[in-house]
């Protein structure tokens, strides 16, 4: 493990830095080492913000794809009604082809 050598000062309230001295005995850890396990840990909560922006566009964008695939889907069918309409017609008895 490499030596500490910068130091950062952070500033807080006198009931944070007896929680904060609480929390590090209780997990035998160093009050530097507490923090920056806590610093390192840290997530905005603009990542959370980002990340349902981009699930809700992969959504929109399933739902899409889903609606598309519903159309194309029915539109074959309709085909292949139309073609077995006109290959029982074309096989009548008495039905020249063209």
């Amino acid at each position: 493990m490499a030596t500490a050598v910068e130091r950062i000062v952070v500033q807080v309230t006198a009931q944070d830095k007896k929680a904060i001295v609480a929390k590090a005995k209780r997990l035998d850890l160093p009050i530097s080492e507490l923090m920056r396990r806590g610093a390192f840990a840290y997530e905005s909560n603009e990542t959370d913000a980002e990340l349902a922006a981009l699930a809700d566009a992969a959504k929109g964008a399933a739902d899409r794809a889903a609606g598309a695939i519903d159309e194309a889907l029915a539109f074959i069918d309709a085909s292949n009604k139309r073609i077995a309409a006109m290959e029982a017609n074309a096989s009548k008895p008495g039905r020249k082809a063209p």
